[in-house]
């Protein structure tokens, strides 16, 4: 494919942050949580709002796209005939190539379990993937639970499966997580998991907040937790998950068996499938006040990866920060043997995050925040569908408001220029950035890429095709933009 070849050249004033050159994912959508309708798309974009890529769903997306290293996507999707219809609802993921083939597609949306939100693609291929699992009043009451407030008399409960994709249509359940095996309550000693909440903040109390409502973007529902957002750590082996309607970000082992994560032993942690940390609202398990309480409504929890600024701590954002949105960068108490600690009587830390971000902003609906090599960190603003990067400093570099109609956008992510590995899609030699033009901006990017200092070389950047990035290719793509 031919493309152009366009020498730009310009004068300007460094602004005092400097933006991310990447590349930013995202996917608008219709309907409540940034999910449903029908006809949705994913874009990928450079900073010029140039587009790398596009892909085309039949269905909106349930929380936002992941690109892969081997240049697929990953896309959770709103189904048709979801079994629990509540804010988020899920149902489906695919897995898309570069060019838009449909891959692998599975619905987990049935009797028992009904996926919702977020999806996170693990190193070996398979998936996590959060569900809402299926409790009845009986089964609720048999375990402690004093009432159920929603008129289906259900309640649904929250698990994680961690799925094996299996041909084009089918999946393996190779690892599971239910809340339900890590109850306590403390209302009648006859029935099990009977216990004092304050000196089990690895437990989940069964009565805490309302078992569903009335009232929900779908008429009644038993949403119970309302988890909204996972994410993997595979340096720890942890599992981090944000419930928004406990006001709670929780941490769990994934380096357990099924057996042993149904129970309160075994693992890296020792202590099986029961909470290894909590954070954002002490109250929900007797060990705080409302000053304690620092979250609510809080989405997209991730961790910061190594060698990025802040490395190692927890991003997420807070829907409702006073007036506005705000994104809290936590430093957990973890030690070397990655367990967290936490004092007798008293609730986890930290007393409030190591940075913060808010400003003019504000979402109800989903949103999030992740951190970029430099520092930066880009944030999505649901409701508004509008994506920008602020750096440590809080100086916004970068923005992009793709509003009109009921669109939203779920949350975004952005990632560098040689993210993409193995099985690189198809390109143009010098245009590293996928811009459709051959200019300056590639130059830059090459040379940076020959120095050894800053980005990974990628197959664009050898213009002379000689298996190497050296500073021949810069000097002979320099030679073609300036004869053009």
């Amino acid at each position: 494919m031919k493309k152009s070849i366009l020498l730009f050249l310009a004068i300007s004033i460094p602004a005092k942050g400097q933006v991310f050159e990447g590349m930013t994912l995202f996917s608008p959508a219709q309907g409540g949580g940034g999910g449903g309708g029908s006809d949705s798309y994913s874009y990928l974009v450079d900073n010029q709002l140039n587009e790398i890529n596009t892909w085309s769903h039949p269905r909106g997306s349930a929380s936002m796209p992941y690109l892969m290293q081997d240049s697929t996507l990953i896309y959770p999707y709103r189904v048709t005939n979801p079994s629990m219809n509540a804010g988020g609802t899920g149902g489906g993921i695919s897995k898309y190539s570069w060019d838009g083939e449909l891959l692998w597609n599975y619905e987990i949306a049935n009797s028992t379990y009904q996926h919702h939100h977020d999806v996170e693609p693990l190193p070996n291929g398979n998936i996590l993937v959060i569900v809402w699992e299926l409790k009845t009043a009986s089964e609720a009451y048999a375990v402690g639970r004093q009432s159920i407030d929603n008129s289906l008399n259900v309640m649904w409960a929250e698990a994680i499966l961690e799925l094996e994709p299996v041909g084009t249509d089918d999946a393996n359940i190779v690892w599971e997580w239910h809340i339900w095996d890590h109850l306590i309550q403390d209302v009648d000693p006859e029935l099990p998991n009977y216990g004092v909440i304050s000196n089990h903040p690895e437990l989940q109390d069964i009565n805490y907040g309302s078992a569903g409502s009335n009232g929900g973007p779908g008429g009644a529902n038993g949403d119970w937790k309302h988890f909204n957002a996972i994410a993997y750590n595979e340096n720890l082996d942890q599992i981090a998950i944000s419930s928004r309607h406990h006001d709670e970000i929780y941490i769990i082992d994934h380096s357990t068996t099924t057996e042993e994560a149904a129970g309160h032993a075994g693992g890296n942690s020792g202590k099986g499938g029961d909470y290894l940390y909590r954070w954002g609202n002490p109250q929900a398990y007797g060990r705080g006040t409302n000053s304690d309480h620092l979250l609510d409504s809080q989405h997209g929890v991730n961790w910061i990866p190594d060698g990025y600024p802040g490395a190692g701590n927890l991003i997420l954002f807070n829907n409702n920060y006073t007036n506005n949105s705000a994104v809290f960068e936590i430093e957990t108490p973890i030690n070397d043997d990655g367990n967290y600690t936490i004092s007798e009587g008293l609730p986890f830390g930290p007393e409030e995050p190591v940075w913060l971000h808010t400003g003019n902003f504000h979402t109800q609906m989903q949103g999030g925040a992740f951190r970029l090599p430099n520092g930066n960190t880009i944030i999505t603003d649901c409701d508004d569908a509008t994506i920008f990067e602020v750096t440590l400093d809080n100086e916004v570099v970068w923005s992009h408001d793709h509003s009109g109609g009921q669109v939203f956008i779920a949350r975004a992510q952005k990632y560098p220029m040689d993210y993409l590995l193995g099985d690189f899609p198809n390109y143009v030699l010098g245009d590293v950035n996928f811009d459709d033009f051959i200019d300056i901006q590639d130059i830059l990017f090459i040379s940076d890429m020959a120095s050894g200092f800053g980005y990974s070389p990628t197959p664009p950047a050898d213009y002379n095709q000689d298996s190497s990035v050296n500073i021949s290719d810069v000097l002979l793509l320099l030679q073609i933009v300036l004869s053009n």
